[in-house]
């Protein structure tokens, strides 16, 4: 594809309609925000309208995290000129393949006139209907006349329809109304001078929440038909997705950004250290933890505290060498699905996710283990508790020093780091409870001793005292913290935001709701979805575009 074309087509559809800034800026609570799609959201879209094998050709820009979470900073990036080059060249691979001769038959639903010439009646239908997928609403006149002209144009300019339509696709897949999830409004009638998302908004608040991915056409149906404005047709609609095997990625998703899973694309460890560790590891570690998640949780309705107390979960031939638990691989030759479910003994020191390698591993640095960042990450991720940096000038050759012959395990090196007044502090509230993994090495392998010196694994958390990780696993499950933590961070994944003053009751009340109905998550993402506070909203503050990034864009009316 010529891609001028592909430029001109993206502005013919993007001058039809008026301009508003979507503001990189941190927005106040009640505001209406504008969140870009995360790039599983976008290849999770482009799955369901065009089937799933359709290959991307790109990578996507890593998302900002506010408040430990992607999701959090969706509303506070625009595009830069860069990012938007890469989303370029990914809409124009995708729809290459959609119109070429081995997709086009199954993807489009008629047949132009004249393969070297436009037709506009053709090109109207096939756009119409993809673009109300990807836009998440009927297009709009102007916006639709758009597109078809654009692919009027590039297949006179090419003499192919196919490629015409292919160009105007292209340029649908890079508008804005594709790459953010709109916020568009309407007044409240429960609410006097209030405002909340209009019904299109509201079904890909949803949807994007509970699947991780955009409205169905029955979601789509059910905001067109008004269903989604009456509480009644709103729940009917999330019992139907809360039934759907699809749940599954919603919850996926938030634990992949809850558990800060993205960072695991980065994690090398030192090969002659660490020797059974592979990326191949690494990829099934992250797996194992969200396996054993979406079992406890939505399989087995189970209580969420109990993710850091089971012995239940899953593991694979690789997994089974670092965890020393010999698996015997009885699978078909070809079967790709190389998983089996495994439930650790009652003298185990596995117990809970913390054990996994999904954690010890993650939270380490590539040639050793690390008590300080482990005990950071479980205060931080989990407990939702924020440990200050260190000081610029604070020295680190005692801790790195793992070989120094007078402090042979972390406990010495830390007590002996710790005797400077300036480190004492913040190593108070991460290191009782990191010292508790110390059993576990920078690869997430078990061990007993540390250069010939016994381990020591005792801690305690808030005044919990206890001798091992089990311990530790107990601790966190018993700890007011943990629960009240998910529920803050779960509220703000689905805002897409961290929650305004004017919330803070809302959360309270999800939080005491939680506690009340077993500590259920599935049964806490249905009370979201259908809180009246999750979809009303401020109007935005006019505010000007931000230096650097494009201005997001609504239809016209």
């Amino acid at each position: 594809m010529h891609r001028g074309l592909a430029l001109i087509a993206f502005a013919t559809s993007v001058l039809a309609a008026p301009a508003f800034a979507a503001s990189a800026q941190k927005i106040t609570p009640e505001e209406a925000a504008v969140r870009r799609l995360t790039g599983e959201q976008y290849r999770n879209v482009i799955r369901d309208v065009f089937g799933p094998t359709i290959e991307f050709g790109g990578h996507f820009e890593p998302g900002l995290k506010v408040g430990g979470l992607a999701a959090a900073g969706a509303s506070s990036i625009g595009v830069t000129p860069a990012v938007m080059e890469q989303y370029d060249a990914i809409a124009r691979v995708i729809a290459e393949q959609v119109v070429n001769e081995a997709y086009r038959d199954q993807m489009i639903p008629c047949k132009p006139g004249d393969v070297k010439a436009a037709d506009d009646a053709c090109a109207r239908q096939f756009l119409s209907g993809v673009g109300r997928l990807l836009y998440r609403r009927p297009l709009k006149p102007a916006s639709l006349n758009a597109h078809v002209a654009a692919a009027h144009v590039g297949a006179e300019a090419t003499r192919d329809f196919y490629k015409g339509l292919g160009l105007s696709l292209a340029a649908m897949l890079s508008s804005p109304q594709f790459l953010f999830r709109d916020a568009e409004l309407e007044t409240d009638p429960d609410a006097k001078g209030g405002w909340r998302l209009d019904p299109y908004a509201k079904g890909s608040q949803l949807s994007f929440f509970l699947w991780d991915a955009g409205p169905d056409l029955q979601l789509l149906a059910a905001a067109e038909k008004g269903d989604l404005s009456s509480q009644k047709g709103l729940e009917r609609q999330v019992d139907r997705m809360m039934a759907s095997p699809r749940l599954e990625a919603g919850v996926r998703a938030f634990f992949t950004d809850n558990l800060g899973f993205d960072e695991f694309a980065d994690l090398t460890k030192d090969a002659v250290l660490f020797p059974k560790f592979s990326a191949q590891a690494a990829r099934d570690a992250r797996e194992q933890t969200l396996k054993t998640i979406v079992q406890l949780l939505v399989k087995e309705k189970g209580d969420y505290r109990d993710i850091f107390t089971t012995r239940k979960t899953f593991l694979t031939p690789e997994l089974g060498a670092i965890y020393r638990v010999p698996l015997v691989d009885g699978r078909p030759t070809g079967t790709p699905d190389g998983w089996a479910p495994y439930e650790f003994a009652g003298n185990d020191k596995r117990a809970g996710i913390l054990t996994h390698m999904s954690f010890t591993a993650l939270h380490s640095p590539a040639g050793r283990g690390s008590p300080t960042i482990r005990g950071k990450a479980l205060r931080e991720v989990i407990l939702c508790q924020k440990v200050p940096p260190p000081p610029g000038n604070v020295p680190f050759n005692i801790i790195q020093d793992t070989g120094n012959p007078l402090f042979k395990t972390a406990r010495d090196r830390l007590t002996a780091h710790r005797a400077n007044p300036v480190c004492a502090g913040c190593h108070k509230i991460t290191d009782p409870m990191g010292l508790a993994l110390e059993n576990f090495d920078g690869a997430g392998e078990y061990r007993t001793t540390e250069n010939g010196k016994q381990i020591d694994t005792s801690g305690e958390l808030d005044g919990i005292a206890f001798k091992d990780a089990e311990g530790l696993g107990r601790a966190v499950h018993d700890n007011p913290a943990t629960a009240s933590c998910l529920v803050s961070r779960l509220a703000s994944y689905a805002l897409g935001r961290l929650p305004g003053a004017g919330e803070q009751a809302w959360v309270t009340a999800l939080q005491a709701s939680f506690a009340e109905n077993g500590y259920r998550v599935p049964d806490l993402m249905r009370e979201i979805a259908v809180s009246d506070a999750y979809y009303r909203r401020a109007l935005p503050r006019p505010s000007p575009a931000v230096a650097g990034n494009a201005p997001l864009q609504q239809e016209a009316k």
